[in-house]
């Protein structure tokens, strides 16, 4: 049993749309194909995996330093005996050796990307949905059914007024979603109020929109922020400055008493602790959006969940960034909040198995072995490109 090949790819998801502090014109992603030398079904088994939006492709640094530590590495060494499978902790120790401590960011996206990958292709070794492995492995087969998901956009467009942005919402709506998220802090504070109140016309409750202002606030402008959105009740406000800038968050709370979100963009679980340590992150409304995708794989993330834990907070205020099915496979099978959807933006990777509908907020599961790319007919037939 061992990994034959390792491809990547990088293709754009380019697109017109803006948040408060980039655009999206010249957006890529890596896409990943681990080939091994198992059959299963009378097909080799190959694992994919693909990095979350808003990063780059990270095709450079795989190329440079990372792929090959896994294809040079002794194939025995890479091989989880007890299940008779690959060993994903053992992969991603090749990964990151000769990687001094800390340095996250791009190359915890490269890292992620294959981690993701390697998961996938253990999943269909053992020949089950990623969800029920996870279950099986760290929650003694305990997995939820369906997982609550939000649909994310509300995105700056060219020549985007008011009623195209409540358009938008009402198409989530009609497909399910009971929670939308939006974007602010592009704008004057006055016009993010009037977009917000457009969209509140459609949702009917500020329980039913999140706004999200992609780190762009000073502290004096995510204050004035939090005082003009506490009327409206939302479902929370998102990484209103800095995602380091934990004085910031802490300041934030003792202004908003209200749900607030963050961690999107911190990828380590040292970066974790700290904001739960500093960031005056509450564990009674908050929420948490670490993304695996983009801190180092799933490996890592078990790290950060047991952080979470030991630092008393539920894993249910943990709902990842990201929209994609890595995420909602580990929200099933590991206990967490929900997940972030992407019904429209970043195509083919966002949203979920062409098969499940969104229903009463909440997404079903796919039944096929690995994460379920194959589920996805656009998504899979990008990647099968690879091989």
């Amino acid at each position: 049993m061992r990994i034959v090949d390792i491809r990547e790819r990088t293709v754009s998801i380019a697109s017109p749309i803006a948040n408060a502090y980039i655009d999206f014109s010249k957006m890529t992603c890596s896409v990943v194909a681990v080939i091994t030398d198992v059959v299963r079904d009378g097909r080799q088994v190959v694992g994919y995996g693909f990095n979350s939006n808003g990063r780059y492709g990270q095709g450079a640094l795989m190329r440079d330093r990372f792929l090959a530590r896994v294809l040079e590495a002794d194939p025995q060494t890479l091989i989880d005996h007890e299940n008779d499978n690959l060993d994903p902790f053992a992969i991603w120790k090749a990964l990151m050796t000769n990687e001094k401590p800390g340095g996250h960011g791009e190359r915890s996206v490269a890292v992620g990307t294959i981690d993701m990958a390697v998961w996938d292709a253990v999943a269909k070794i053992a020949g089950v949905p990623l969800w029920r492995l996870l279950a099986d492995r760290y929650r003694d087969g305990v997995a939820d059914k369906k997982v609550w998901v939000y649909a994310a956009g509300g995105y700056y467009y060219p020549d985007k007024d008011h009623s195209k942005l409540q358009a938008e919402m009402c198409s989530y709506l009609d497909r399910g979603y009971k929670v939308v998220k939006m974007k602010i802090g592009a704008v004057a504070l006055e016009e993010d109020l009037r977009r917000i109140e457009a969209v509140l016309k459609v949702v009917g409750d500020g329980k039913h929109l999140a706004v999200d202002a992609n780190g762009r606030f000073d502290p004096g402008t995510a204050i004035a922020y939090a005082e003009a959105l506490r009327p409206y009740d939302l479902f929370w406000y998102e990484e209103a400055g800095d995602p380091l800038d934990y004085a910031l968050q802490a300041e934030l709370a003792a202004h908003y008493d209200q749900p607030m979100a963050t961690g999107e963009n911190l990828f380590s679980h040292q970066d974790a602790r700290n904001l739960l340590r500093y960031g005056g992150m509450r564990p009674d409304r908050d929420y948490l959006q670490f993304d695996c995708a983009l801190s180092y794989g799933l490996v890592e993330y078990l790290r950060t969940l047991e952080i979470i834990r030991s630092l008393g907070w539920s894993s249910r205020r943990v709902v990842p960034h990201g929209g994609h099915q890595m995420s909602l496979n580990i929200a099933a099978g590991l206990h967490l909040g929900g997940n972030e959807s992407y019904p429209d933006a970043f195509q083919p990777f966002g949203g979920f198995a062409d098969d499940i509908a969104v229903e009463d907020g909440s997404v079903g599961l796919p039944d096929a072995p690995g994460i379920g790319f194959e589920k996805k007919a656009e998504l899979y037939k990008l990647f099968r490109q690879l091989h």
